[in-house]
């Protein structure tokens, strides 16, 4: 079949091929009845853009870059929400996986920003949480928008889920099972939103007046090992937890093993709690208690905001900060009389 061209759309719709442009750009001057218009016939017609015809005529590529850690598990609900989100306007990604902690992470970003290979660039902890990093592209002026930013109050151009209040009621929900003696095992000390969880746990704590016990709170390294490395030494200590609350899935899946391997039943003995519901959750067993982060919602909205910022738009008053959700499953139970 002949591909539609622009002029086919304007034909269906009844529109000159520059109203085509300007609903295909989101330009304001166009009636909202027009753009209803020229949007149907681009899906009855199953119109894409040239993409070579759009760069000449825009100076841009039309093209935004993913960056993300290459160890990080999450990038396929991420990838699949900015993908859903440059479909909807005619954008490609360009997915660029890298080493967080690199010292040539700033070329490789000045790379590709300036050769031009991308318009924009949408970041993911833990290179997101570099603060040399968002100077660079501050000083680049290149466009940018941050996924799971710790804290949105100063930058409109992030994304982010409610950290803190979501490990503060997953932590008050163990305390109404009657659990007194709970453990957190911390996410990565460079991965500020990890952070706010532990924050979280702390405020908990304090509401229900039990104390804070640095044994009780050790740093992860938010890997599966490290999980089960630390789960085995909080189970050894003389007043073990009843419950271990872990930063991330991985490290909570770390826990699970370290409890079958030294004979403690989950729940009836330990009640277990992770953060994300990674796959891995469901597949565990028994199935881990977690808390729901809505990655692909984030990753939409920060496309969709990168978009809006090469428009030289501003942020909108749409809601940045997308609820995280508990879920709750065999690893969690009452308190175990001890």
């Amino acid at each position: 079949m002949k591909r539609a061209t622009i002029s086919d759309v304007a034909e269906l719709a009844g529109v000159s091929i520059k109203t085509v442009s300007r609903v295909l750009n989101r330009e304001p001057r166009v009636l909202p009845s027009t753009r209803e218009r020229v949007e149907e016939a681009m899906v009855r017609l199953k119109y894409r853009p040239n993409t070579s015809a759009r760069r000449l005529a825009s100076n841009r590529t039309f093209l935004l870059g993913l960056v993300y850690n290459a160890s990080s598990s999450y990038i396929t609900r991420i990838q699949n929400g900015v993908l859903e989100a440059c479909h909807a306007e005619h954008f490609d990604l360009l997915i660029h996986p890298c080493t967080a902690g690199s010292t040539d992470l700033e070329e490789e970003l000045t790379q590709l920003i300036t050769q031009p290979k991308v318009d924009g660039l949408i970041l993911t902890p833990p290179v997101s949480d570099r603060p040399e990093i968002i100077a660079l592209l501050d000083r680049l002026k290149a466009p940018h928008v941050v996924i799971a930013r710790a804290s949105l109050e100063s930058d409109p151009w992030a994304v982010g889920t409610n950290d803190r209040e979501a490990c503060r009621d997953m932590t008050a929900h163990l305390v109404s099972l009657g659990h007194r003696r709970i453990a957190f095992i911390r996410g990565s000390a460079g991965h500020l939103a990890m952070g706010n969880r532990f924050l979280g746990y702390l405020d908990a704590l304090a509401a229900a007046g039990l104390p804070q016990r640095e044994a009780w709170a050790p740093q992860g390294a938010n890997s599966f090992e490290s999980g089960e490395r630390i789960g085995g030494e909080l189970l050894s200590l003389p007043e073990r937890p009843t419950a271990i609350f872990c930063a991330n899935d991985h490290m909570a899946g770390g826990v699970l093993r370290a409890a079958h391997r030294r004979g403690f039943s989950v729940p009836g003995q330990l009640s277990v709690v992770g953060f994300d519901d990674i796959p891995m959750a469901l597949q565990v067993w028994p199935s881990l208690t977690t808390i729901r982060q809505p990655l692909g919602q984030m990753a939409r909205l920060a496309a969709q905001l990168l978009i809006r910022r090469l428009r030289d738009d501003n942020p909108g008053e749409d809601e940045r900060v997308i609820k995280a959700q508990p879920v709750l499953r065999e690893s969690t139970g009452p308190a175990p009389a001890i």
